[in-house]
């Protein structure tokens, strides 16, 4: 009799954690931590050949989990929270591991915001459906409640095989019931709250009893056991919710179909199995190959000092290939699946990504073999323009989806935010992917820059051609699409070429450098986020700027005027000489000092300074009113003029790009136009929110983190006080007035003095001197150096930590946020004392507002899913502006639209940081920003 087909789906996560344990630290000729790697590729090898074997057909995939976050976290923020996180050297494995899977030409499957469970079970029950037997791999228990007659599981840790006896002699109940034990008990390892005091014997005793958690809670009043009835009563919402976490999804929609998981459809790739074992030092797995494999062995590197440099392939810019046929872009296109991994960069008509067309793109397979697609080039410009001979769109678009879609291809870009920008409004996407930009930034933030340019000359000696060198500067600059075909391949290709070898010198350095996961889980995830967020633009009212730019022009002609009438004749205000001469000559301000240029200094610090000398003066009122007329001339240009001019005429939007490795803490940046200056400690600076709306039935929502830099000080610093007071709701500000200024406990706190208060604890925390808070709060030094005293002998905490944060800067010249980001702080090291105590005080905030930062991105990145999973399709995320992030929502889904924001945002930090200070998020809505507020 004919066995039916055969199904083995493996448990990824148990393979890998299973290799990692077992195996010592191994590295492969690159440096890379690959011992897990090894193990897995040689058990799931093993698998395989087992599989083939046998005479029935079989099917396998393996199935991995996509993220930490799955649908279950919306039901219950905490689950899996206990979980601790990856060793720091596996972490670089988990993309390797995929690598190997599709080496072996395996389905790997893998799903955001489901577990793999769910897949698991979903494959199961459909081969089921179809009359295959079914065998999964794992050690999971809670994949024993799937085992039928049909469905094996195998614990390879165990070497045994359960099946519906074996289920009942562990656990007391047959499979179909495990599901009920296992909420009655819950589950510390999955953060499954369950029922206190009830065990796996307890837990069965009930089940068999009475049949379900829902037939255990309607039977309570029957159970004899005091404690146990209490325990059921207190927890029985905790039960059910149990009960909800720990069943298996299992109509999961099947991508890739069952078919397609067919082994004999799915055979090796001898040379592409050859060249990852070979890459990775793998030689013991070569030698499986044969003749093959011993070939590939020959070409392993032998491992180098640490300090040595690996031998760079020489630029021959006369090498890259244009590709003009689709049979060259075909055979481009083959190559870099067969590598794995390909440089991928774009030309285009224009530096706004949602303005540009596509004229080419590049690809680098190797470090010396790239190609260059012209698909918009043209020949002249203007009316006489022609297209020249290259792919059209259509030839070349689809060949290119494909790659770029491919899960099995890793593409690697430089600031690969803006082609993906590009590419999907042709309907591409870009996944797995990496971004030499950001893996520089994770490595150097605060160093230098991190512009293709500069990194090929630092790191690979190598000067690329500049853009001015093709496409000529100022008046002669002409549009890449009219650039001849040999210059645009030179200049394009050698791009992609750059950036894969920068790739291959820097990944490997993050684990080294300890800042894997910093790059992992705060950066490279928010890339495409960032993406949609830009492409998504925000609505802006022109009338309602064309109105403000109206007033505003009043204002500064009233001001102007005011100017002139104390200064006793006209004179620009524009104009710093004009205006120094004024000041100085005229009115007779002290301290003037005239620069090399020969002018005064007029800039705003020296108008602060002098508008703070002696109030009601002619020097004091003049330098004010400069001040404010300088203002609104800014808000002016900048926001309600140039906004004007940077809504997009297709959407009717402003698109802002947000810049991710300008500031050194992780800070992200926003320019064209910048929206996270727009001034709001004035009345016209929050008008300018008010211009950006939402449209018609919707609002806009801001969440908004409170104090959250205060909070994480007091963490941080482990500051007792602040940190119950956190915890209670108690206001912080009023709390640090009664502290400073001698107030009783409890004694009332007027609005002067809580915002002195306030400024106090803010300034503390960027490490200010007595004589910058002397400045902010218009106190004398002596007074703001005793404020500064009694506040950190106060909070002793605070004082501990700023010592030891300079203590540790000045031995290793950077500091680390809580998700083990570096923040160089050069400075340090500086001859300069000035220079030096600067540098001190950037690096007692730079990990506060560091970790800050990287918390929003954490909320970011898990945002969308969590949006989806709770159906909210209508709700956008369209801006980040520091601590705050802003959505445009639907009126139908406001209440729930909050609830899932709040919860995303103060649980962004968890599962990898575990704080005692709560995070607190203020939400509100409203027809415009400034509404929201």
């Amino acid at each position: 009799m004919t066995k039916p087909p055969h199904l083995t789906l493996i448990d990824g996560s148990g393979f890998i954690f299973r290799a990692y344990h077992r195996l010592p630290p191994l590295t492969d000729p690159e440096g890379t931590p690959v011992g897990a790697v090894f193990g897995f590729t040689s058990m799931l090898w093993n698998q395989i050949e087992a599989a083939r074997k046998s005479p029935e057909d079989d099917y396998l995939a393996v199935i991995l989990d996509a993220g930490k976050r799955s649908f279950r976290n919306d039901l219950y923020p905490d689950y899996k929270a206990n979980r601790p996180e990856p060793p720091e050297d596996l972490l670089p494995q988990f993309p390797l591991i995929r690598d190997a899977v599709n080496a072996l030409n395996v389905p790997c499957i893998e799903k955001p915001g489901l577990e793999a469970d769910d897949l698991i079970a979903s494959y199961a029950e459909a081969a089921l459906a179809q009359g295959m037997e079914v065998t999964i791999i794992s050690s999971d228990k809670d994949l024993m409640q799937l085992i039928r007659p049909g469905l094996t599981l195998l614990d390879t840790m165990q070497n045994k095989r359960f099946d519906e006896a074996q289920v009942l002699e562990k656990w007391g109940v047959p499979p179909a019931s495990l599901a009920d034990v296992l909420a009655l008990m819950g589950d510390s390892v999955d953060n499954v709250p369950g029922v206190p005091g009830v065990g796996p014997k307890t837990a069965a005793d009930l089940v068999n009893q009475y049949g379900t958690v829902e037939e255990v809670l309607a039977h309570v009043g029957e159970i004899k056991r005091p404690k146990l009835k209490q325990n059921l009563l207190d927890h029985a919402e905790a039960a059910r919710l149990s009960r909800i976490l720990v069943e298996l999804k299992r109509d999961c929609p099947l991508e890739p179909p069952l078919a397609s998981l067919k082994l004999s459809d799915n055979g090796e790739d001898a040379d592409r199995l050859a060249a990852f074992l070979a890459k990775h030092g793998f030689r013991s797995l070569l030698a499986k190959l044969g003749e093959k494999g011993r070939a590939a062995a020959e070409t392993i590197a032998r491992p180098e000092p640490a300090e040595a440099e690996e031998p760079q392939a020489p630029f021959d810019l006369d090498a890259y290939e244009c590709v003009t046929t689709p049979e060259r872009l075909d055979w481009w296109l083959q190559a870099a699946r067969h590598e794995g991994v390909v440089g991928f960069d774009t030309e285009t008509s224009a530096l706004d990504a949602m303005r540009a067309d596509l004229v080419g793109f590049s690809l680098a397979i190797a470090p010396g073999k790239a190609c260059y697609v012209p698909v918009g080039h043209v020949s002249g410009e203007g009316l006489l323009a022609e297209p020249v001979a290259q792919l059209s769109p259509a030839q070349a678009l689809p060949g290119l989806k494909a790659l770029l879609e491919d899960p099995g291809v890793l593409k690697v870009g430089q600031n690969l935010k803006y082609d993906m920008l590009v590419m999907a409004r042709l309907g591409i996407g870009i996944a797995p992917f990496d971004d030499t930009m950001l893996l520089s930034y994770a490595l150097a933030g605060g160093l230098h820059g991190h512009g293709m340019d500069e990194l090929s000359g630092r790191h690979l000696g190598h000067t690329p051609i500049a853009f001015k060198e093709v496409a000529g500067s100022g008046k002669a600059e002409i549009s890449f699409a009219a650039v001849p075909l040999d210059r645009a391949t030179r200049y394009g290709a050698e791009d992609a070429d750059v950036t894969l070898r920068l790739w291959r010198k820097f990944r490997p350095m993050l684990w080294r450098s300890r800042v894997t996961r910093v790059h992992e889980w705060c950066d490279r995830p928010l890339v495409p986020v960032l993406a949609r967020m830009e492409r998504a633009g925000v609505l802006v009212d022109r009338a309602e700027l064309s109105r403000m730019s109206t007033e505003f022009a009043g204002e500064m002609a009233r001001l102007e005027g005011e100017a002139h009438a104390i200064a006793g004749q006209p004179f620009t205000l524009g104009s710093p000489k004009q205006l120094g001469e004024i000041l100085f000559e005229k009115l007779g301000a002290p301290g003037g000092k005239k620069g090399k240029s020969g002018q005064y200094s007029t800039d705003v610090t020296e108008l602060e300074r002098l508008a703070a000398l002696a109030p009601g003066s002619d020097v004091a009122n003049l330098s004010q009113k400069l001040l404010d007329w300088r203002q609104v001339s800014k808000l002016r240009s900048t926001y309600t003029e140039a906004l004007q001019q940077q809504i997009n005429p297709d959407t009717g939007r402003v698109h802002t790009s947000y810049s991710m490795a300008v500031a050194s803490t992780g800070r992200l940046a926003s320019t064209d136009p910048n929206l996270q200056n727009i001034p709001i400690r004035t009345q016209m600076g929050r008008r300018i929110r008010d211009a950006f709306v939402a449209p018609e039935g919707h609002v806009i929502l801001s969440a908004d983190y409170n104090q959250i830099e205060l909070r994480l000080m007091a963490e941080m610093a482990e500051v007792p006080e602040l940190k119950a007071a956190y915890s209670s709701g108690e206001d912080i500000h009023a709390l640090t007035a009664r502290q400073i200024f001698g107030l009783p406990a409890g004694a009332p706190v007027d609005r002067e003095l809580r915002g002195r208060a306030k400024t106090i604890n803010f300034s503390i925390i960027y490490g200010i001197s007595a004589f910058g808070l002397a400045q902010r709060l218009g106190i004398s030094r002596a007074e703001a150096a005793e404020f500064i005293e009694r506040y950190l002998d106060h909070y002793s905490g605070i004082r501990r930590y700023m010592a030891e944060t300079v203590a540790k800067v000045k031995e290793d010249a950077f500091v680390t946020t809580l998700f083990g980001r570096r923040v160089h702080v050069p400075g340090i090291r500086s001859k300069v004392q000035s220079e030096r105590a600067g540098a001190e005080r950037a690096a007692i905030n730079a990990p506060v507002q560091g970790t800050a930062a990287d918390i929003i991105k954490r909320a970011m990145i898990r945002m969308e899913p969590a949006l989806a999973a709770a159906g909210l399709t209508g709700t956008r995320m369209l801006l980040q502006v520091h601590d705050e992030l802003v959505f445009e929502v639907p009126h139908a889904e406001v209440s729930k639209a909050t609830e899932t924001i709040r919860s995303v945002m103060e649980s962004a930090a968890a599962p990898a940081l575990r704080l005692s200070v709560p995070l607190g998020v203020e939400v509100g809505t409203g027809p415009n920003w400034g509404a929201a507020h």
